[in-house]
């Protein structure tokens, strides 16, 4: 067996059955990273001498039948938003080069505290701002199916960390769909929790009413295992619904506006296949959504700017162009509007909660594009503007509605159908996951 593409799942229970040392594994993925002829544009800074340290403290706690958990010894990347006590957490900008976090931030404490192994920082957008996972700023990892592909983003080398089989698991974060996109387009699984689900301490912010951290694995047992533990709880029996006790909505409409051919054609085999499995799909389009996603100008950018314009007007040429600009938008808008857009949001929210009420989640696509050119994304600003407007749209319908959200792959490279569930209700989801999972697979 492969151990370095295992679940994370598979290697913990490994691990606790003997078979498999944390030291070795986390030597094999240290030597993975610095091999590999793309690692250094995965990731942003290796940390061998504490994943090492972790590791031999896992084997110690393993042999003394101490062991804190079923990944206890399973070693994690992570994204470089994500503090990391006396190590560099940049957020891939320039503009925090040199910043070092004096203690890990409150989800890597957990994950250490835990048993987990941290392998390193993870390159990502520059300052999470963008869903093409392009940043000539610093790197600009490659795309698992194809180096010349953008990887997605903001989560960039998270996800193509766990697809190329340089971590176990990855933790990102996501605000408007940072770690969903990624994640189908390297053909591996995200989860977006509910904002507030897991602690932010320590990660630096984007939107801080939109942003969130979760995990990215191999699929659906791992994501719930590692959101369980971050979250201080049991991990949810995945073997409690079957295809057969789901009802589903497709969610219509705005989805699948421009759409591609390729994704389009992905998610309409992954319904067919639930349906013939025994799901009961609905299909439906309710207004909420459009007008919620009408509201993305006066509520992300307005935010973004607030926290880091001081820091960008003191440096804006050390930023990447694209990314200086769509924090720009934000200055323009009105303390009104802001105020005025949340409050409808907020009654959108609701509306959405009634209009989807009795189903066990709903359905569609996770972008409406595959992966672009990353070469031309880096030299065209309107082409990178255009095509990171459908990437995100789908995702970002979760964020703005404040869901869970998970992407799962299909049969097709690059294409997604990712489920969201009921505010709060991240476990629930979960579970239906799984059991969508098992229908496509």
């Amino acid at each position: 067996m492969d151990w370095l593409k295992a679940t994370a799942v598979e290697q913990g229970q490994a691990m606790m059955a003997g078979v498999l040392d944390p030291v070795d594994q986390t030597e094999a993925y240290l030597a993975a990273a610095a091999a590999h002829p793309y690692g250094t544009r995965i990731y942003a800074r290796m940390t061998p001498e504490r994943a090492r340290a972790e590791a031999i403290a896992s084997h110690d706690r393993a042999r003394a039948g101490l062991r804190r958990g079923l990944l206890d010894g399973v070693a994690l990347s992570w994204k470089d938003n994500i503090d990391s006590a006396g190590v560099a957490t940049e957020a891939g900008s320039r503009l925090l080069a040199g910043r070092v976090p004096d203690r890990d931030a409150a989800a890597l404490a957990a994950a250490t505290a835990s048993g987990l192994v941290c392998l390193g920082k993870t390159h990502m957008t520059e300052l999470a701002f963008s869903g093409l996972g392009v940043n000539p700023s610093t790197a600009t990892p490659p795309n698992a199916y194809d180096p010349d592909l953008a990887p997605g983003g903001s989560s960039s080398g998270a996800a193509v960390s766990v697809a190329l089989g340089l971590a176990a698991a990855a933790i990102g974060s996501d605000t408007g769909g940072s770690i969903r996109l990624p994640a189908v387009w390297n053909g591996v699984t995200g989860f977006k929790p509910t904002p507030g689900a897991l602690l932010a301490e320590g990660v630096v912010p984007l939107c801080r009413r939109f942003d969130a951290i979760g995990p990215i694995g191999r699929n659906v047992a791992d994501c719930a295992a590692i959101f369980a533990l971050l979250a201080g709880q049991k991990a949810p029996d995945l073997d409690g619904l079957g295809i057969g006790d789901l009802r589903l909505l497709v969610l219509e409409g705005l989805p699948f506006d421009e759409i591609r051919e390729a994704p389009a054609a992905a998610f309409e085999m992954a319904i067919d296949t639930l349906g013939r499995a025994g799901a009961r799909i609905s299909r439906a389009a309710p207004d909420c959504v459009r007008e919620a996603a009408a509201l993305t100008p006066v509520l992300f950018t307005p935010e973004a700017y607030g926290l880091w314009k001081a820091q960008i007007e003191i440096a804006p040429d050390v930023m990447y162009p694209p990314i200086l600009t769509r924090f720009r938008a934000g200055r323009d808008v009105s303390a009104a509007d802001y105020v005025a857009g949340w409050d409808q949001l907020n009654r959108l929210r609701l509306r959405w909660a009634e209009a989807v009420a009795g189903y066990d989640a709903v359905l569609l696509p996770t972008s409406a594009i595959l992966p672009p050119d990353a070469a031309k994304l880096a030299g065209d600003e309107a082409f990178f503007a255009a095509e990171n407007i459908l990437a995100l749209r789908n995702t970002r319908i979760g964020n703005l509605l404040g869901l869970p959200g998970i992407s799962l792959p299909t049969q097709q490279p690059a294409c997604g159908l990712m489920a969201m569930g009921a505010v709060g209700d991240d476990r629930r989801l979960l579970v239906v996951a799984d059991a969508l999972e098992a229908a496509l697979a």
